[in-house]
């Protein structure tokens, strides 16, 4: 862990002049929430100051505007409490006193109002061992977050499994519309893992990728995965969805996102999240090795090969890490799909958040090797 003069330096310095590495030593708690700000593309790498700040308070004066639009609708919004029964039927009809005379004719109001309250129930059982959430006050902070969310994402709402990824966000960055800043940035890399319909999952997409690469650099394991009927490995579901935050402790869970971001990291992320009609990734690959430097260790080897497939996040290289990490007992002792799923599950809490992600960089280095012969 760095101490923290040095972790100042990360958010200065570092992430402007692109010496990620200083992330991948560890960043001090105190300035963690403004170093994800930088890792998930809320600021220019580039910007002063004075720039973050005016930005930071136009985008302030945004989320108030949309938390009053909110509030007009649901008044409990933005009172430190929070929901946990339905306000409004099946049939669309009002239960809570406080809505009578809302104009629920509007479907997508009406669909809004069906997650709050399930939107409630998650944020009870969201990190319940930590003393943070033992604060009503800081539980309907994280509920006016994703509430707030779920009205102005109009595709995919809300899902289960955002809390898990918004609770970190709260508890490191005290102010509520950066929070919200924040983790719209983190949803914009992974909100397609939460899009569900009847037929297919969000995530299913990484999965095939899963199998792409574990079919690649480890046939044998693939193929008798293929024989117990975990060809689609859906045993790797939640590992995905929620990005390792039940196969790590909270504090594991931190320095592995800062790992992931910090490999992953591509410095034209702010201008592409500003102008989302913008669709490049930056030059692929780069003219020369002073900007190949700029990305991150991941990043850069997929910008250096063209290989930007938007499903082949580190993500997915760390479950193909796991799996391989595991490939012995997987294959002398699972008989099942149930083995594979009771084989990771002994995981939970023991994975050594930097060793994954360096035996992650080799199998990527392996694939990508592997997938360009013919």
């Amino acid at each position: 862990m760095t101490n923290g003069y040095s972790s100042i330096l990360v958010v200065t310095s570092a992430l402007s002049m692109l010496q990620l590495r200083r992330v991948i030593e560890g960043v001090h708690p105190s300035i963690k929430g403004e170093v994800w700000e930088f890792l998930l593309g809320c600021y220019d790498p580039n910007s002063t100051l004075e720039e973050r700040n005016e930005l930071k308070q136009r985008r302030r004066g945004q989320y108030d505007m949309w938390k009053a639009e909110c509030q007009k609708m649901v008044p409990v919004i933005g009172t430190g409490k929070f929901i946990t029964t339905p306000l409004i039927d099946d049939e669309g009809n009002p239960t809570d006193p406080s809505l009578i005379g809302v104009h629920l004719s509007d479907k997508k109001v009406v669909q809004w109002m069906q997650l709050l309250h399930q939107i409630g129930l998650d944020v009870v059982r969201t990190d319940r061992a930590l003393v943070f959430y033992e604060s009503e006050d800081n539980q309907a902070k994280l509920w006016d977050v994703l509430s707030i969310y779920a009205w102005l994402d109009n595709d995919i709402g809300y899902v289960q499994g955002m809390n898990d990824i918004c609770s970190p966000i709260i508890i490191l960055i005290e102010n509520e519309a950066d929070c919200y800043w924040c983790f719209d940035r983190a949803m914009r890399r992974m909100r397609e893992n939460f899009r569900c319909s009847a037929s297919s999952m969000g995530v299913q997409s990484q999965l095939s990728t899963l199998s792409q690469i574990i079919k690649t650099v480890d046939p044998k394991l693939h193929h008798h995965l293929e024989d117990l009927d975990g060809g689609e490995y859906l045993f790797a579901f939640r590992m995905l969805m929620v990005l390792f935050r039940r196969e790590f402790s909270f504090a594991d869970t931190l320095y592995l996102w800062e790992l992931m971001w910090g490999m992953e990291y591509n410095p034209n992320i702010f201008a592409m999240y500003e102008d989302p009609d913008n669709k490049t990734k930056g030059p692929s690959p780069p003219a020369n090795d002073k900007i190949l430097k700029q990305y991150g260790k991941f990043e850069r080897k997929n910008v250096k090969t063209g290989h930007v497939e938007e499903n082949s996040a580190l993500a997915v290289f760390l479950v193909a890490s796991v799996l391989e990490i595991k490939n012995r007992r997987i294959l002398n002792e699972a008989k099942g799909v149930d083995d594979v799923v009771k084989i990771l599950g002994d995981i939970t809490s023991n994975l050594d958040a930097k060793k994954a992600c360096t035996e992650a960089l080799k199998i990527q280095k392996k694939y990508l090797s592997k997938a360009k012969k013919p």
